[in-house]
């Protein structure tokens, strides 16, 4: 199950919409802002079907 979350880039300021996997429990990826264009990490803990929490962090 998918679930949407908005995260602020932590170089911008910007928020930025991301679509997580509930049915993964701990997840780490890096992506990029849809506005600066700069890296950041994202950390995800999730239950099926929620999100627990998401933090994001500068490359």
């Amino acid at each position: 199950m998918q679930e949407s979350e908005t995260v602020q880039c932590p170089f911008c300021g910007q928020g930025n919409e991301l679509v997580l996997d509930t049915s993964v429990a701990s997840q780490r990826f890096t992506t990029d802002c849809e506005v600066c264009c700069r890296p950041f990490e994202v950390f995800a803990e999730c239950e099926p079907g929620e999100v627990l929490s998401v933090e994001v962090q500068a490359n």
